[in-house]
């Protein structure tokens, strides 16, 4: 995994300490809402009411206009279709809609377009075979914002349209006899970060007009779309969730009740971090794999047994989603073992054959952890590569893809995800354009990073601690789960668990001695061993055993002590233009005493098996840039065998002369240094 950045908030103590006071909360609850950005009264006093009082749904624009059109289908018994969308925000949006106007006796029914087939968003043969089916009104959740040409299309077919979306607006709006969407500058509403089945949420609660009883129904509905599409836990968002989980854990809904016992979590109380973990990646899944009507038919089930067989096809989607996406992770990885130039670019752009559409997004984000840069992954098809992209917090890929607008088919997206599609054959133009413009528009390239909320000593972590936290869930984006470091730990043994797949390891601060559990990592990919100084950031939880609870506490990060960031980061950024043609920096190039230094320290530890990185921080005396090419000297004069996880001396009788070898020679001369 990419070396991150550990951003340690810089809290004042003092007025964490005076709002402890105010409120009567644990010291450290209050350190952790200063930490975040939550300081005066009223925000804290918002943050940990038990209640919330909701807005208006009439301050969203044109939602009278909405209510009106639905009232009017509903009363001349016309037909109604909620147009929806294949991820979890769109079919529980869906589901949401339906069963609102199922239950008000309306004429209606649904569509999901197929991610493969149609793509996202409204289309012509979809609208077509809506009005064969004798609908008069169209309702789009999670979607049609930017439907201006099917718009005009459906009016043009006599039928009429409802718009209810979350994305951002065009220049244009649709044409409709409403487009509800947070994001109107007419709106009268504060808060504007909805998921697409938070602003359908709203919608009901104006057509039904009690917002209690609608999230009485629909609560859980509204926590799982918000929680899938990655919205800010804050303001309604975080009301709707936390009565969302309560919903979902009393098992008042019977296709929710049957996907959690299918996922193994039928006896567990799910938080928001299990929901975005367990529920949500297989209601997504069906929609990446398979058709997403299916997770909308589980929604509305009411039969047990139906509700479980359904649960079970969905969980079997989820397992071809991971096979599928596991072997896409793989044929990355292996194309850019076999062209590592392709991770020395900031931004990663790989194409492959027959990759799976519903997955490359999936792919993309695990590459991006795997590198730390953003990255876009493309599959051939017809003509055409088309794919996904996913970047780092302070890189906007949207931005990015569109400055190379011109050689693309299509584009769209945020920030942080986006979609494009482009011929084939300009796929290595557009690597060179993008990688350009990040040049350009970025001196010093953005960072992956970790959030931390403080530095904590070990003797305050216990179980009182864990049930203080509590009062800050549910956690999510923009409310990430509580973590700490704890610094200058030493490693007094590390340990197997879980059939060898993770490990244990018991450390000592100042005569405290505990466990902390790091899960994908076996014995011997640990870099450190016992006696070894550690700094870790941990998450805190607690387990039931024989009728006691336990304190628990999982690694999110661990590296060496002492490490200095700030120069890695710079030595890497200084490395990575080089390559680039970007600098001619001398700090790149070894000497013969900082190859000796490398060489004798790898013969000393009988090669090197946990990572480049780790390397260069156990060396603490080579630049990144010399260490770079010190090992690819080495390479060339078969003194190793090298990729950048492991390295393995070769047995070499004759004497070597690298200073002479191609890459030092090639540096030496574009240095002007011959």
């Amino acid at each position: 995994m990419a070396y991150k950045k550990w951003i340690i908030a810089d809290v004042d103590k003092e007025k964490a300490s005076a709002l402890s006071e105010q409120f009567n909360i644990d010291p450290f609850i209050a350190l952790m809402l200063i930490s975040r950005g939550i300081e005066s009264s009223a925000e804290v006093a918002n943050f940990l009411a038990s209640s919330y009082d909701f807005s208006d749904p009439f301050l969203f624009y044109d939602m009278e206009r909405a209510v009106s059109a639905i009232e009017e289908a509903v009363d001349y018994g016309e037909k109604i279709t909620v147009f929806g969308d294949y991820d979890c925000d769109g079919v529980t949006s869906t589901v949401l809609l339906y069963t609102l106007l199922k239950d008000m006796g309306a004429d209606v029914d649904y569509y999901i377009p197929s991610r493969l087939n149609e793509g996202y968003g409204m289309n012509k043969a979809a609208i077509d075979k809506i009005n064969e089916n004798g609908t008069k009104l169209i309702i789009t959740v999670d979607n049609g914002i930017s439907a201006i040409e099917e718009a005009e299309y459906i009016y043009s077919l006599g039928m009429r349209l409802v718009v209810t979306d979350h994305h951002q607006i065009g220049e244009t709006l649709p044409k409709a006899e409403a487009v509800v969407n947070p994001h109107r500058t007419e709106n009268e509403i504060e808060f504007r970060d909805y998921a697409g089945v938070g602003v359908a949420f709203k919608l009901a609660c104006a057509v039904y007009g009690d917002t209690e009883d609608m999230l009485y129904q629909f609560a859980d509905l509204v926590a799982l779309g918000t929680i899938s599409d990655v919205m800010p836990l804050v303001d309604e968002n975080r009301a709707f969730v936390k009565a969302g989980i309560k919903l979902i854990n009393s098992g008042s809904r019977i296709g929710i009740e049957a996907l959690k016992k299918a996922a193994g979590a039928g006896d567990k109380k799910l938080t928001a971090t299990d929901i975005a973990f367990t529920l949500c990646p297989r209601i997504n899944a069906t929609g990446r794999v398979d058709d997403a009507a299916r997770a909308v038919e589980l929604l509305i089930c009411e039969n047990e047994e139906d509700a479980a067989f359904k649960a079970d096809q969905i969980n079997i989607d989820n397992a071809h989603r991971q096979e599928i996406e596991q072997n896409i992770f793989d044929d990355v990885m292996l194309q850019i073992a076999e062209n590592p130039d392709l991770a020395k670019n900031r931004v990663i752009v790989v194409c492959g054959k027959d990759y799976h559409m519903g997955v490359v997004g999936i792919v993309a984000a695990k590459v991006l952890e795997e590198y730390g840069k953003p990255t876009i992954i493309l599959t051939e098809e017809d003509g055409l590569a088309m794919g996904s992209a996913r970047s780092i917090d302070g890189f906007n890929i949207y931005e990015a893809i569109s400055a190379c607008s011109d050689m693309l088919d299509h584009f769209g997206g945020h920030p942080k995800a986006a979609g494009l599609g482009l011929p084939i054959a300009d796929v290595d133009a557009f690597r060179m354009r993008i990688n350009e413009y990040a040049v350009s528009a970025y001196p010093v390239m953005p960072v992956q990073s970790i959030q931390v909320d403080f530095k904590i000593s070990p003797r305050f972590l216990n179980v009182e601690l864990v049930d203080a936290l509590s009062v800050l869930e549910p956690f999510g984006e923009a409310n990430r789960n509580a973590s700490f470091a704890l610094m200058n730990l030493r490693v007094l043994s590390v340990t197997p668990m879980g059939n060898g797949k993770h490990i244990r390891l018991e450390c000592e601060k100042k005569g405290k001695t505990f466990k902390i559990s790091k899960f994908r990592c076996t014995v011997e990919d640990f870099p450190f061993a016992a006696g070894d100084f550690i700094d870790v950031v941990v998450k805190v939880s607690k387990n039931l055993y024989n009728g006691r609870e336990y304190l628990s506490l999982q690694a999110a990060d661990l590296k060496r002590h002492g490490n200095d960031d700030d120069r890695y980061f710079a030595e890497k950024e200084e490395y990575e233009l080089f390559v680039l043609h970007k600098n001619n920096s001398e700090n790149v190039l070894p000497s013969r005493e900082d190859c000796s230094v490398v060489y004798k320290f790898l013969r000393q530890k009988k090669g090197w098996h946990y990572g480049f990185d780790e390397l260069y921080f156990a060396l603490n005396s080579v630049t990144y840039g010399k260490l770079k090419f010190a090992l690819e000297a080495f390479s060339e004069c078969n003194l190793i065998e090298y990729n950048e996880d492991d390295i393995n001396i070769c047995d070499v009788s004759a004497k070597v002369d690298l200073m002479n070898t191609p890459v030092i020679k090639k540096l030496k001369g574009r240095l002007n240094l011959e």
